[in-house]
């Protein structure tokens, strides 16, 4: 554990990359091999199952430090971090071990089975083994909140420095469902074998916004244009009779799409399609809220499958025949995906998305400013020439997207943040006029300066009305700009809508309260845009 606490603070004490690829390479040439794997599952997203409540681990620890739960309470907003709060107040450890990383998470993993009492024993004893830094880790690895500056792609380059891999073929072999119980260290990253998960997705090609004019990119002849489908963006895998569907996030979604086992009906093995899942009427997408009602749901009843079919508009294919082809230029993987999708019948679960001819940059302004008519955010360019590249680089796709939708509000209450941000009042709730009164209609805690949020946080103290719990009620003197990427009817809110991704893109000092918007506002957004 001392060895992964040195890591954590060489990582934590530097914003240089160089510096925190140089630590995460040394560890992973001289840590055992359980914890090299552990490490990297911590830093990807692969954490043990919570065994502990943080109710408990609060009581735990003010009864360990001698001091009232209240006082415990008051200190963690100031830290910003439970896990910090924790190590801070408990009393110096009566022990000095030195037990790996591995043996640490073990111990969390067998708390499970165990009754109240025990996991209190076994909690109690591990604070007493451990140093201040080293108890914040294992605070942080029980509470599941384990995010600690470390990129999947940091990860991925000093693991190529450490092995003397390449970095994208890392990249793929951290892809998939493994886990530090199904694999180990060798088989993870030290093996040759690209056949050893059927399901392993490749990583990601993401794309940079587009802030320049288009004309900058060169020669319209060198570029394709589609549609920036307005979805998931997913991986359709057909391998060994079988198919696995995957999220751009790493996240397994087969189960919740069976619509995409028809796929083998029409699809060679050997078959990797990059594209958008999208809720489909048969002939055009459906509005992105017919598709959320699916994104949380384990199962899929019959109904919702009626309501809400889908399919993949695929965009590109990365692998065909059972060979990897990401290496050859998007005019030819295109050609090998159009001949893919050429007949297939119109109720298959997949079709290729179109590409959108242009003879120049003006004709195409014109086809992206009708993107909201063909539910989708804009365009995405693509280089003919490049390359299916492993995440985001700048050069050969770009995302041309909309100007967002905008509406003034009021700010009516605020909360304090998380971690950093745990001594600012950062996410707000947002009103418009309905008659003589505020309806709120959405919350969002992005898009200030730091300034900003230090200057509104003064205010927001200075004129709190009452309090609920974390929530302050605050005086309605301020007017928003919010800025979203679209909005739908939702009966879960009592303004009966929902915007799709909303920040604060100005705080709006030129325009009094009387005149922020009306619900009619809102309501003629979402005939014109829902």
């Amino acid at each position: 554990m001392k060895g992964f606490a040195a890591l954590f603070n060489a990582v934590d004490q530097t914003t240089k990359t160089s510096l925190k690829t140089k630590a995460l390479a040394d560890y992973f040439r001289t840590a055992p091999d359980d914890d090299k794997l552990w490490c990297i599952a911590l830093f990807t997203g692969r954490r043990p199952k919570r065994a502990v409540t943080t109710t408990q681990l609060r009581e735990w620890a003010a009864e360990q430090a001698g001091i009232p739960l209240w006082l415990l309470e008051e200190s963690y907003p100031i830290v910003g971090d439970l896990a910090e709060t924790i190590a801070l107040i408990l009393p110096p450890a009566r022990e000095d071990t030195d037990l790996p990383l591995a043996h640490w998470i073990d111990t969390l993993r067998a708390l499970t089975p165990l009754d109240v009492p025990d996991k209190k024993a076994h909690i109690l004893a591990a604070w007493d083994q451990l140093d201040a830094t080293e108890r914040f880790l294992f605070n942080k690895l029980i509470t599941g909140g384990f995010r600690i500056g470390v990129s999947q792609k940091l990860i991925t380059r000093a693991l190529a420095q450490a092995t003397g891999q390449d970095e994208p073929v890392i990249a793929h072999k951290l892809m998939g469902g493994w886990t530090p119980e199904t694999t180990s260290y060798r088989a993870l990253i030290e093996a040759d074998d690209p056949a050893a998960d059927q399901s392993r997705p490749y990583p990601f090609y993401l794309a940079y916004q587009l802030d320049a004019p288009p004309e900058d990119l060169g020669a319209p002849d060198d570029w394709q244009a589609e549609w920036k489908w307005d979805g998931i963006r997913g991986q359709l895998i057909l391998r060994g009779g079988d198919h696995h569907v995957w999220s751009r996030g790493e996240e397994l979604m087969t189960d919740r799409f069976p619509e995409f086992s028809r796929a083998l009906d029409y699809l060679p093995a050997g078959t990797v399609f990059d594209g958008e899942i999208i809720a489909w009427d048969g002939d055009a997408p459906l509005p992105f809220n017919t598709l959320q009602a699916r994104i949380g749901r384990k199962t899929v009843p019959k109904k919702l499958l009626k309501d809400a079919p889908v399919i993949l508009l695929a965009y590109d294919l990365l692998e065909h025949e059972g060979e990897d082809i990401r290496d050859l230029p998007l005019r030819d993987r295109r050609a090998r995906l159009d001949a893919l999708c050429a007949d297939l019948p119109k109720d298959a679960p997949l079709r290729a998305s179109p590409v959108l001819p242009f003879k120049d940059w003006d004709t195409l302004a014109k086809t992206r400013a009708t993107a909201r008519d063909n539910r989708a955010e804009g365009l995405m360019l693509k280089h003919l020439g490049s390359p299916y590249l492993s995440g985001r680089k700048k050069g050969d796709w770009w995302k041309w997207k909309l100007d967002p939708l905008t509406i003034d509000a009021v700010m009516i209450y605020a909360q304090q943040g998380h971690g950093r941000r745990a001594n600012l009042f950062t996410d707000f709730t947002f009103a418009v006029w309905k008659g003589n009164d505020l309806v709120p209609f959405t919350k969002a805690y992005s898009g200030l300066t730091d300034k900003e949020f230090n200057d509104i946080t003064r205010w927001v103290r200075k004129n709190t009305l009452q309090r609920f719990g974390p929530v302050r009620q605050v005086r309605p003197e301020h007017v928003f700009e919010i800025a979203f990427e679209g909005i739908h009817k939702s009966p879960r809110h009592k303004s009966g809508v929902a915007l799709r991704f909303p920040r604060m893109s100005r705080w709006r000092h030129d325009k009094p309260v009387q005149e922020a918007n009306t619900f009619d506002d809102l309501q003629e957004l979402l005939e014109t845009y829902g």
